[in-house]
Formats: structure tokens, C-alpha cells, sequence
């Protein structure tokens, strides 16, 4: 009964929907109407500005990050803690507060990350920096990321034990199903990149400010 109770707290961590609540809350607007349409950070950044986008941001990571610590803090063993990490990403994406339509996870899944293992986290975070400054693009920086931190958790035990001390066939498997999903959801992107359509953020290698 505690295990069910605590995946449906994750869930409901998982659920709340920051983007349109800061919109609603201190903008008076719901970012579904505007922009992507989306309820993420991205959007947040576009069409809400910096200060609200690094607002949810870090709350789309601390829901994922409280989830994933939720059996330390209750002192569960039984159970792989990343699978309460998984239930905040599934929230995140179908929140209950929000209609069941959310963002695409990579906040939140940054976020299990963070409570499931620090150092891996900062290693993540590094890969999605130097892609977007690569790439200008949050989106193409989104899927690279995702498929190099996959990767990683395969072959960072056997080469950077320090960082993740041993496989974990779990995350790996955790890591493609969010890829996948991660990829689906950026199908519109993906046919902006192609079109060379797709937004860019003001720094990097490719950035709008060179492009304009």
C-alpha cells in the first residue's frame, strides 16, 4: 500500500503543470495559446521571457528530482528508485492537472537524473550545453543529448566508473524508452530542422543572431 501510494505522489509531483500555472498565475496567460503551444520550458523562455522560463525550468527539474528521492525520504529498499522517476516523467507528460497534455519530458527526466545520481547528472547537463552551443537549437540539442546520455550508460561504467560506477540495465533501458519518446514528441521539430524553419536561441555556433 506505501509503494502505491508513493508512485501516485510521484505522479501527482510529476502532474503539476509549471508552465501554466507561472503563465496564469503572474502573466494572466495559459502558454497553450501561445507560441508551441506546449507547456514546457521552451515555450516558457518564448513566450513568457527568461525570468519565467528559468522558473519552470527548475521546477520541472525539482519535480523529477523529488519523485526519484521519494524512497530515501521514506525509506523504502524494495524498489529501484528511478521507477518513482518514471512515474513524475509519465506525469509530466500526461499531467492530471493539465488536461493529460504536458511537456516533452526533458526537464523532468534531467530531474530523475539529479535525485537518482548527482555526478551523472552533471555529466548530462555538460552534453546538452555543448550541443546547444553547437547547434543554436533547444530542440536538436534535446534528441543529441538524449542519444549520447543513453550511450553513456552503457559504456560510462567500464570507462568513467567515477561518474556511474556500474551498469545499471535499468537506467539504460529507462534512458532509450525516454529517447524514443523524447524523439516522437520533436516530430514537428525535426520537420522544422529539415525546412531549416526551426527557432534558435540567441548564442551558440549557429545562433539567430548570426542567421538574421
Amino acid at each position: 500500500m506505501k509503494l502505491i501510494l508513493l508512485f501516485i505522489v510521484a505522479y501527482l509531483l510529476g502532474s503539476i503543470p509549471s508552465g501554466v500555472w507561472v503563465g496564469k498565475l503572474f502573466f494572466k496567460k495559459d502558454i497553450r495559446q501561445h507560441g508551441s503551444g506546449n507547456t514546457g520550458t521552451t515555450n516558457t523562455f518564448r513566450v513568457l521571457g527568461k525570468t519565467a522560463g528559468t522558473i519552470v525550468l527548475f521546477m520541472d527539474i525539482l519535480k523529477g528530482t523529488l519523485a526519484t528521492c521519494l524512497p530515501f525520504i521514506f525509506h523504502v529498499t524494495s524498489i529501484n528508485p528511478l521507477w518513482f522517476g518514471v512515474c513524475a516523467i509519465l506525469g509530466h507528460t500526461f499531467p492530471i492537472f493539465a488536461g493529460f497534455k504536458g511537456g516533452k519530458a526533458v526537464a523532468t527526466s534531467a530531474g530523475m537524473l539529479l535525485g537518482f545520481n548527482p555526478l551523472f547528472f552533471v555529466y548530462s547537463c555538460i552534453i546538452f550545453i555543448v550541443s546547444l552551443f553547437c547547434t543554436s537549437m533547444v530542440s536538436l540539442s534535446s534528441m543529441i543529448s538524449a542519444v549520447l546520455i543513453t550511450l553513456s550508460t552503457i559504456f560510462l561504467p567500464y570507462i568513467a566508473p567515477s561518474i556511474l560506477p556500474e551498469p545499471n540495465w535499468l537506467l539504460t533501458i529507462i534512458a532509450f524508452l525516454v529517447s524514443s519518446f523524447i524523439f516522437y514528441r520533436h516530430k514537428d521539430n525535426i520537420k522544422r530542422i529539415k525546412d531549416k524553419t526551426e527557432s534558435r536561441v540567441p548564442f551558440g555556433l549557429n545562433s539567430s543572431k548570426k542567421n538574421n
